[in-house]
Formats: C-alpha cells, structure tokens, sequence
C-alpha cells in the first residue's frame, strides 16, 4: 500500500432522475445532480473549488460552476475514452486532493443519452472526424462495425468459441442486475424483473447479443464529491475510502474493441487496472465484499470476473451458473442497484454512487457488512477503476 491509496474519499453522491426524456438541458442535470451531491456532503457550492468530468461532456467546467453557484476554481479536468473514463474522474479528483491542488472536487457526467444522442446508433460522423480516432473507426465503419453492439458481438462470438460460454451464460448478468433494479425506486426498470426465458426471447440486436444483454439508454446526471480522508471524517456521511484508483490501457488497444491482438478474447487493460487495484489496496479478488461491474454489454461482466481475479480465463461461465452467486447473500452480489442495464446507464457513474451507498450501508440491496467494493469503467477502450473500503 502508498502513494495514492487511504488519502481522499467520496463525501457526497448526488443524482437527477433516470429517464427516456429529461425534458431539460444536459447543463441543467449536471447542476442539478453537482447541487445534490454538494448539498449530500454537508458543504456548499463556496467550498467546491474542483470539477473533474468525461472530454464526452457537452457542459464545461465554468459553465457548471456558474450554474451551480461556484465561485473559484483552483483545478479542472477531463477523461478521454467514454465510460472507461468514470473510475478515472475519481481517480484525477484523488490525486488533487490529495496533493493540495484542490479542498473539495465533485466529478460528474450528465446527458440526454435518450432523448438526445445516442451513442448506440450508427454515427457515421464518428469515422469522419478529422483525427486519430476518425482515422482508426474508418477501418471498421464501411463494413458495417459501426455501433458498439457490433464491436462486441465480435469479441462475444470469439469468447463463447474459445472458452464454450453461451448466450444464456451472458443472459445470467442481465436477470440478476433486474433482479436487484426491480426494488430499486430509482431503477427505470423498478418492478419489472426478468427471467432467462425473457433474455433468450428478446431480439438479436448484433448476434450473439440479445436485445436484454445490451445497456439501456437513459437521460440523466450523477455527481461525486472528493475530499481528503482527513476532512472526510467531519461530514456527515460514512466516508468511502479511496483504498486504490487506477486506470489502464494495454497492447495494441484499439477504439472500443481491439481487433488486432493475439487473443481477441481479453481485455487485457482490464487486467492492467486490476493489478494496480490489488497492488495500491493491499487486497485482493477474495478480500472484496461486492462488486460493480461495468455492464453496458453483458459479456464484457463475464470477462471483467476473469481480468480482475475471481476466476480464471474462461471460467465466469462456471462462476456466473452458480445459483445465487451474484445476489445478495451469494459469493460476489454484482451491480446491487441494477447495473446500468436495470437502474441507468449514465457512463458508469451511478455504479460508483451505488459503492458509496453499500459502504454508508444505505443500498436498497444492502450486503451485510459491505466494507471493501471494487468498481469498474467502461470496457473495450481504455478503462480504469476504484476499490472503495469503509
């Protein structure tokens, strides 16, 4: 243990409703969701003098300050590669505060993702952009690659081949996250569980991917306020300990899906922040009470078991087919409030609040005792990751 771990916590977790169609601006969910959590740590808008968000964000870091009421700005920030960027909002407000740069830093992401763009449809302006990125997404866009259900059906097909998984392998991390959505007063799919049955019938959306592997699409902002454990102590709220914050890109990596490597069944940059997590935390797989895993597609949770620890390679197919092995009470409760494919998607962020929640003991579906969770970012593109200890 060192360097970055044990130094900053989480104080304040805020967030606006979770819906198909805010029916506001995407600067009016970010100060909505940055006031609440402000308000949630017991401080002020005079007290925040950091911003950390996604360079995905369409609201800057002044325009949120104004809105919200924040005076000065000492440190500001942003995160490259989409959901991978989550953790590592957390892990850039850390850092400042545990540095002095910055008191109090609130990391936040808010969007229309429903209403507005959608990030699951084909965009051909992405392969025409006039940078690296436009350069490297033309390779895949004009074969028809072009959303990232297609680019992780790629990696699907090649995991079930290799290892013997199957699409009702996948379909396990989906009832479970409805299971736990479904007495989730905030899940946008509150009271609507799910069975397998309901999985294997629901749609191809890029085969082997149903329609019920694939994350929602939803309007909304969640915000996380950081300050020193020091400080942290004085709120009024259990702080969540920033045990470890890492983040990682690997070989060869390559937009959303690396079609280049050796073994096309990894996410080897998964396993890159993992090996941080463990080294900067002084834990291990075994130590952790819960997890929450990134699920905007259900087969990428399956390889996450196997990149951080809790099996080997190709064996979260055994791991997943143990009854009850990912709800409460189990071997590894998984996405507690519903993951983003029951509660949200809002890029990950809502993954983080819900550690926060299992360490103040507040979740909806509280893990008895829930001390040590490990949190992951998107993955596919470079990702990044917290371990949060009471």
């Amino acid at each position: 243990m060192g360097g970055l771990s044990g130094q900053a916590a989480i104080a304040g977790i805020g967030a606006t409703e979770f819906s198909k169609d805010s029916g506001r601006s995407e600067l009016r969910l970010a100060a909505e969701a940055v006031s609440a959590a402000i308000a949630d740590a017991g401080l002020t808008p005079a007290d925040v003098d950091g911003l950390v968000t996604f360079t995905m964000d369409t609201n800057s870091e002044i325009s949120v300050a104004r809105a919200v009421g924040i005076p000065e700005l000492t440190y500001f920030s942003r995160i490259h590669y989409g959901g991978g960027a989550a953790c590592a909002t957390v892990q850039q407000a850390a850092m400042a505060v545990a540095t002095g740069v910055a008191d109090v830093v609130v990391a936040y992401r808010a969007f229309n993702e429903r209403s507005g763009l959608r990030f699951g449809q084909v965009n051909s302006a992405v392969a025409n952009q006039e940078n690296s990125s436009g350069t490297e997404n033309a390779f895949s866009y004009p074969h028809g690659l072009s959303t990232p259900a297609a680019f992780v059906a790629m990696i699907a097909q090649r995991y079930m081949h290799d290892y013997g998984a199957t699409s009702e392998d996948f379909g396990r991390i989906a009832v479970v996250d409805r299971k736990h959505a479904a007495v989730n007063p905030d899940a946008f799919f509150y009271e609507k569980p799910i069975t397998l049955e309901d999985h294997q019938n629901s749609r191809y959306i890029a085969e082997p991917l149903h329609l019920l592997d694939c994350c929602q699409e939803s309007d909304g902002g969640v915000a996380l306020v950081i300050v020193s454990a020091e400080r942290a102590k004085d709120l009024p709220h259990t702080p969540a300990v920033i045990a470890a914050a890492a983040a990682g890109s690997a070989a060869d990596q390559f937009i959303m899906t690396s079609y280049y490597r050796d073994e096309l069944a990894s996410l080897p940059e998964m396993g890159l922040v993992g090996r941080q997590l463990w080294s900067q935390s002084g834990l291990g797989p075994a130590d952790m009470d819960m997890a929450v895993l990134y699920d905007h597609f259900t087969p990428y949770t399956l390889l996450q078991l196997e990149e951080l620890g809790f099996c080997g390679r190709g064996e979260a197919k055994d791991f997943v087919r143990e009854p009850g092995a990912l709800e409460v009470g189990g071997r590894l409760p998984l996405n507690t409030h519903g993951g983003q494919l029951g509660e949200a998607y809002i890029h990950g962020m809502n993954g983080i609040a819900e550690a926060v929640r299992q360490i103040r003991g507040t979740s909806v579906n509280q893990v008895d005792d829930a001390a040590k969770v490990v949190v992951t970012a998107g993955t596919g593109v470079p990702t990044s990751g917290l371990v949060l200890t009471a």
